[in-house]
């Protein structure tokens, strides 16, 4: 008797595409991170690729006169010209018509957003912390600020190290009006109080809105500019820093030209080669100002931002420190005596 023989039709019964495979038209990714620099700086209008900023040098001093008849002294006030110069981001994104028109999701509006998030993330870079900038730009606000002096490793009670920030601007002739900080810094400052129990840190319950540290914004840098070896937190006077917009962010479909490299050959013909491509391009400068005031008119101990800066690199200087043979020192004899 012959054995009985159970079959049935497997998946791999079924090929030549019989069963076809089924591809989401929802991507995932995250959401393109805003520009803090856009959202806290002072942002100017200009006109023209350059632009002379006045800022406030030297203030009017008044004096007593002695007795009735006594000479009235003259003052004056001068200003100095702080240059704005636009400089040029740009980006040009292609793709075969082909592609385009097999593709199951609208290609376009999801590089749009990014490409924004994609500017933001160079102007933050270049403002912050000097990486990539263009010759005309200053150094980075947090490199500036650590030249300054105003800089504090951070503790074990960041309450009082942001305390400790306000206070020493405040010192300089600045109000801390703002906060940019590291990623996950929020962690950090859930459950921190002052001295009189109140949070120091509001997490923000509104899309958009920044969340507040001792009642002022803060935003996390979370489009990647951060650098985190330099600094965990940077308070400002915000209003003293300058960004100038020649012009906004524009988008442009291109599908004639050919897109060379530096030396003018050809890599994409895009009317020959059946392409299209958007070009985004933003026009902007920067700027840092220090005017005097009231409180430090010396140009030289005063800065509009303070930072506070990761353990890391205190323990990096200490490990310098210690490494570093000790220098001879030829004492005078009155010493030695």
């Amino acid at each position: 008797m012959a054995s009985i023989v159970n079959q049935m039709i497997g998946s791999t019964d079924l090929g030549g595409g019989l069963i076809p495979t089924e591809y989401s038209n929802q991507i995932i990714q995250d959401i393109p991170k805003q520009s803090v620099m856009l959202s806290r700086a002072r942002q100017i209008t200009m006109s023209t690729r350059t632009r002379t900023q006045p800022v406030l040098d030297s203030k009017p001093i008044a004096y007593w006169v002695g007795g009735d008849t006594g000479l009235k002294q003259t003052t004056k006030m001068s200003w100095s010209g702080l240059n704005i110069t636009a400089e040029e981001l740009a980006a040009i994104v292609p793709i075969p018509e082909a592609v385009i028109n097999d593709a199951g999701i609208p290609i376009w509006n999801e590089v749009m957003p990014r490409l924004t998030a994609a500017i933001g993330y160079k102007l933050d870079q270049a403002c912050l912390f000097g990486t990539d900038k263009p010759s005309s730009f200053p150094d980075g606000i947090v490199p500036q600020a650590i030249a300054a002096g105003n800089k504090l490793t951070q503790g074990t009670d960041l309450a009082a190290d942001v305390a400790t920030m306000g206070q020493k601007l405040a010192e300089q002739g600045f109000a801390m009006n703002g906060f940019a900080s590291q990623p996950g810094l929020n962690w950090q400052l859930i459950g921190l109080r002052d001295n009189n129990g109140a949070p120091i840190y509001v997490p923000s319950l509104a899309s958009g809105a920044p969340s507040t540290l001792y009642g002022y914004g803060l935003n996390e840098v979370d489009n990647g500019a951060w650098d985190m070896t330099k600094a965990v937190l940077l308070g400002a006077d915000w209003s003293n820093f300058v960004i100038g917009v020649r012009q906004d962010i524009t988008f442009k479909m291109l599908d004639q030209a050919p897109i060379t490299d530096d030396n003018g050959k050809v890599i994409l013909n895009l009317a020959q080669q059946d392409c299209v491509a958007m070009r985004v391009v933003f026009r902007a400068g920067f700027q840092i100002a220090n005017p005097i005031n009231d409180v430090q008119p010396n140009k030289s101990k005063r800065f509009p931002a303070f930072v506070i800066q990761p353990k890391s690199v205190a323990a990096s200087q200490s490990q310098q420190t210690v490494e570093d043979p000790p220098a001879s020192v030829i004492q005078p004899k009155s010493v030695a005596d």
